[in-house]
């Protein structure tokens, strides 16, 4: 039993009390029953998709038939997207792609903002020309041995 000491002492630490030890013990106990809560208030996680909650096998369908309305009203909310939840993005991810309506209502009659593709004698010209022609990197337009080389 002296050795213990012994090693503390050296080490310039006083060597360990069983009684201060103890009082520590019931110290922190008594700081975690006082903390210590009960929670009876259960209910599904709305955030974990679940398809159906099966009835109790030992109850009529007719019996338990009341739905609770609040609990179905979180399970629907809890599947929306964010923007329908929130008002404003909750993290920085989600600042991209939030406010996805344009700024501006499209107007195509408005000639400063659309520029519409056109289409003139020349352009019609290069559509037929390129139409007709056959694509040099298509590999099912060539012919038997015209791709391979030979040694």
């Amino acid at each position: 039993m002296a050795e213990p000491a012994k090693k503390d002492a050296k080490k310039g630490r006083e060597p360990k009390n069983q009684v201060h030890q103890e009082a520590i013990l019931v110290e922190t106990i008594r700081k975690e029953m006082a903390e210590q809560k009960l929670f009876t208030n259960y209910s599904v996680n709305p955030f974990k998709k679940s398809e159906a909650l099966t009835p109790k096998p030992n109850v009529y369908p007719d019996e338990g038939s009341g739905q609770d309305s609040s609990f179905i009203d979180i399970i629907h909310r809890a599947n929306l997207e964010p923007e329908k939840k929130y008002r404003e993005p909750q993290t920085t991810s989600q600042e991209i792609g939030w406010f996805h309506e344009p700024l501006l209502k499209i107007d195509r009659t408005d000639k400063r903002l659309n520029f519409p593709m056109t289409r003139s004698e020349i352009s019609a010209y290069a559509e037929e020309y390129f139409r007709f022609q056959p694509k040099k990197y298509d590999k099912s337009l060539r012919q038997p041995g015209e791709g391979t080389k030979s040694k």
